[in-house]
C-alpha cells in the first residue's frame, strides 16, 4: 500500500508487529526514551511527509507513559506534515472513567479524548470501548470495533459442543452455580484481561475451564503463571481496519465478520 506509515509505540509492540506483517508492511522507525528526569522522548526516524500514518498504542502497562508517547508520537507526525494521523489504541485507557458517578469526580475518558484531538489525531480505532457513548467525546472520527466475530471463530473452533452452549452470568460465583446446575464445562470469555491484583489467583482457584481474552493487551507473563489463559489474536481485524480505512472503504464489515 503507497503512502502509509504504520509506526508502534511501547506498549504492545508484538500486535503492531502481527499488524505489520500482516499489511505486509515494515514497522515505521521511531526511537522513544526517557530522559534522566522521566520526560519521555520520541525521535521519527523517517519522513512522513504526505503519508497516511498510523500509530498502535494500547492502553496498557505504564499507562500515564504509554499515553503520553502516544500523544507526543501524534504531535510529532503531525508538524512533520504527514497528511493524516490515526491512533489505533486497542485498549482505550481511561474508559472506566467516563461519566460522573459521584459528586466532584472527574470525566477523564473524556479529557483523553480532548489529549489525542489537541495532540492532533485525525481518526481513532478502538476495540470494545467500555462505553460506546466514549465516541461521542470526539469531534473526530471514531471507528470501535468488535472482538464479538473472534470470539464467535474461536468458540466454533475450540468447543466440540458449541451448539449446545449457553451464556450465562461474568462471575466466579456463577460459574459455581452453573457447574451445580449440571454444567460440563465453564468459560469465561472477554476482551481485555487486565488481570489485576488477585485476579490470576483467583482464576487458578476458580472453576472455570479456560479463561479467554483477546490480545488487546499483552497476555505472555499472566500466562505463565495461569495455563487457564488463552489468547484470541485480534491482529487481523486492526489491519482490515488500518486497510481499508487507508483505502476509504467501510469498516462496517468487520463488525459482523472475521478477517480471511
Amino acid at each position: 500500500m503507497p503512502n502509509i506509515v504504520l509506526f508502534s509505540g511501547s506498549s504492545h509492540q508484538d500486535l503492531s508487529q502481527r499488524v505489520a506483517d500482516r499489511l505486509g508492511l515494515e514497522l515505521g522507525k521511531v526511537v522513544t526514551k526517557k530522559f534522566s528526569n522521566q520526560e519521555t522522548s520520541v525521535e521519527i526516524g523517517e519522513s512522513v511527509r504526505g503519508e497516511d500514518v498510523y500509530i498502535i498504542q494500547s492502553g496498557c502497562g505504564e499507562i500515564n507513559d504509554n499515553l503520553m508517547e502516544l500523544l507526543i508520537m501524534i504531535n510529532a507526525c503531525k508538524i512533520a506534515s504527514s497528511s493524516r494521523v490515526t491512533a489505533v489504541i486497542p485498549c482505550f485507557p481511561y474508559a472506566r472513567q467516563d461519566k460522573k458517578d459521584k459528586s466532584r469526580a472527574p470525566i477523564s475518558a473524556k479529557l483523553v479524548a480532548n489529549m489525542l484531538s489537541v495532540a492532533g489525531a485525525d481518526h481513532i480505532i478502538t476495540m470494545d470501548l467500555h462505553a460506546s457513548q466514549i465516541q461521542g467525546f470526539f469531534d473526530i472520527p471514531v471507528d470501535n470495533l468488535y472482538a464479538e466475530p473472534a470470539v464467535l471463530q474461536w468458540i466454533r473452533e475450540n468447543i466440540a459442543e458449541w451448539k449446545n452452549c449457553i451464556i450465562v452470568s461474568p462471575d466466579a460465583g456463577g460459574a459455581k452455580r452453573l457447574l451445580s446446575a449440571g454444567a460440563t464445562k465453564v468459560y469465561a470469555i472477554l476482551t481485555h484481561g487486565i488481570f489485576s491484583g488477585p485476579a490470576i489467583s483467583r482464576i487458578n482457584n476458580a472453576a472455570f475451564e479456560a479463561v479467554v481474552v483477546t490480545n488487546t493487551i499483552p497476555q505472555e507473563d499472566k500466562m505463565k503463571h495461569c495455563t487457564k489463559i488463552q489468547v484470541i489474536d485480534i491482529s487481523m481485524i486492526l489491519a482490515e481496519a488500518i486497510r481499508r480505512t487507508h483505502n476509504g472503504e467501510s469498516v462496517s464489515y468487520l463488525f459482523s465478520h472475521v478477517p480471511l
